[in-house]
């Protein structure tokens, strides 16, 4: 198993770090540290993570790291972050990955 972020989501999960970054450097480091520990576990836990209750049809899943919703799908061997959302933002419904 692999984890692979769609485009949206690294786009976001960046901006998210840089709006960190810009008035606590270290707390975007930790931040940063906190979501690849996230996302090495669901390799081993791909079932860890709650079903979206905004898109529970949709069958993805989401891990919490501290503000912040990561949504994902599994897909073949690939763990597709979908979405970074801030815990009060409401989120777009997650978008299919680009495929394999």
């Amino acid at each position: 198993m692999i984890v692979r972020l769609t485009p949206p989501a690294r786009a976001r999960l960046l901006a998210a770090v840089a709006y960190i970054k810009a008035e606590r450097p270290h707390a975007a480091r930790d931040f940063r540290t906190r979501v690849d520990s996230a996302l090495r576990r669901l390799i081993d836990f791909l079932e860890s993570g709650l079903f979206i209750p905004e898109f529970s049809r949709l069958g993805s899943r989401e891990v919490l790291v501290g503000s912040y919703r990561l949504f994902y799908r599994v897909q073949g061997d690939v763990i597709w972050v979908v979405g970074v959302w801030h815990d009060a933002q409401i989120p777009n419904e997650p978008t299919e990955p680009a495929g394999p």
